[in-house]
């Protein structure tokens, strides 16, 4: 009878023991996975940031110029080429002058950059799993279609999030040393644009902003994404090395990647920069900066596109296109290998093409 009740106090003392450990394994766990959540959340979004900020900042005297095309006056013409007008702005405005508007710009493109890379990653992941769920094949991975559906909604996301910055930064850069009225910073031409222009002005130009970003951002990623795994699986030129690419590989796939985004894209981006000057009394003289003045007046972005060709032509959708397209050449396949890299140095496992 006692050994019978040694055993059974022994089975009590093993049972509660068992059942500490596995709470404390259960408190442990719930501790941890929120906080390595929000690590690898904030991890990722470090990668975007830096990606965005170390690509824009290498190509900031292109992205000035192809604004300043974009914009100026068609009965003065001022810049009549890239290398023209960048030769202009360093006779007129130094080294400084090349890089106006880069501080605005990166406070745009970090955080953009930065929600974009990780909207991304996220709408993969449900695209992947609704597609699997609707298929009934688990083993299911994305197609170009799906992944050009994920970067489009990343890049929705992405500058609705930041787009007040960008209307800002329009305006920064294409003001000159000539032009009769400044914007001081970042902070009051936020606060001069809302005093003047009403809230309303800062999204201006957002609806052509958005319809180009699903072709431009969903491209960007969907043949970046897709030269990459053929890349891998076919290794038709023998580029792959221990089943991964190089960096200059990578490089390449995000240089086609951003040249053909942004050729379907363009014209979008241009009616979208004429839209955000609407409304602004110094705009025609801080293009042109002899104080003429120049019909900025659209009632949307239909009006703003039949305008522009009416007046201009078709050929005036791709103003600045050259030095677009030198300068997103190497900025987003920065962007993309800085991204990557970025991650690996942080040690986050997921990858965009997972």
């Amino acid at each position: 009878m006692a050994s019978e009740d040694v055993k059974a106090t022994e089975s009590a003392a093993v049972s509660t023991i068992v059942n500490l450990a596995e709470e404390a394994k259960l408190a442990r766990e719930g501790v941890k996975a929120p906080s390595h959540a929000i690590i690898s959340v904030c991890k990722s979004l470090i990668a975007g940031g830096v990606a965005g900020g170390v690509s824009r900042t290498a190509v900031a005297p292109l992205e000035r110029m192809k604004i300043l095309l974009q914009v100026q006056n068609p009965h003065n013409i001022k810049y009549n080429g890239t290398v023209q007008g960048l030769k202009y702005i360093w006779r007129s405005e130094g080294l400084r002058g090349l890089f106006k508007g880069n501080g605005t710009n990166c406070a745009r493109i970090v955080p953009n950059s930065a929600v974009k890379f990780y909207s991304y990653e996220q709408a993969s992941k449900g695209i992947l799993y609704m597609y699997r769920q609707q298929t009934g094949n688990e083993n299911a991975q994305l197609t170009p279609v799906l992944r050009l559906m994920a970067g489009a909604t990343a890049g929705i996301i992405a500058m609705s999030a930041t787009y007040p910055m960008d209307m800002v930064r329009g305006r920064l850069t294409v003001q000159t040393s000539n032009s009769p009225y400044q914007y001081r910073g970042i902070a009051h031409a936020l606060s001069t644009v809302l005093r003047e222009e009403g809230p309303r002005a800062l999204y201006r130009g957002w609806l052509p902003s958005v319809i180009g970003v699903v072709p431009y951002v969903g491209l960007n990623f969907a043949v970046y994404e897709s030269l990459k795994d053929w890349l891998v699986k076919d290794n038709p030129f023998g580029l792959v090395q221990d089943s991964e690419l190089t960096v200059t590989t990578r490089l390449a796939c995000g240089a086609a990647a951003g040249t053909v985004g942004q050729t379907i894209a363009y014209p979008l981006d241009v009616i979208r920069r004429r839209m955000q000057m609407v409304g602004w009394k110094s705009a025609s003289s801080v293009v042109t900066g002899d104080g003429r003045s120049a019909s900025l007046e659209y009632t949307g972005m239909v009006d703003a596109f039949r305008k522009t060709v009416r007046h201009e032509g078709f050929g005036a959708l791709y103003k600045g296109l050259v030095p677009n397209s030198v300068k997103v050449v190497p900025s987003i396949a920065i962007a993309f290998v800085t991204y990557e890299l970025v991650k690996d140095v942080l040690g986050v496992e997921f990858r965009i093409s997972d």
